[in-house]
């Protein structure tokens, strides 16, 4: 069977873009790692407030639980939007068989 060369790619990557994906990748995992924490904090405060405001002594933990849910629910949306660049196989989800 004869050797087919494929098909160039009509818009080679630079070293300048590859370089710049590498920095927009690197934003997007800091961006998960502050944010967890901070949605914990902020509900930390907005329960703490409450506490204050309406003379409880509950509601500061349910705004902790609350920002940590609302924090985990916004990192797992974010994974999967930019899931489409994890490069990790066939993208079938039911994996490969090797004989």
């Amino acid at each position: 069977m004869p050797f087919n060369r494929p098909i160039p790619d009509s818009h080679p990557r630079t070293k300048l873009s590859s370089g710049i994906e590498t920095l927009v990748q690197a934003e997007k995992l800091m961006q998960i790692a502050l944010l967890l924490p901070s949605s914990v904090f902020i509900g930390w405060l907005a329960g703490a407030w409450a506490d204050n405001r309406f003379h409880q002594s509950w509601i500061g933990l349910a705004g902790i639980v609350f920002g940590g849910i609302s924090g985990l629910v916004y990192v797992v949306r974010l994974v999967i939007a930019s899931g489409g660049n994890s490069g990790s196989g066939n993208g079938t989800g039911k994996g490969s068989s090797t004989k």
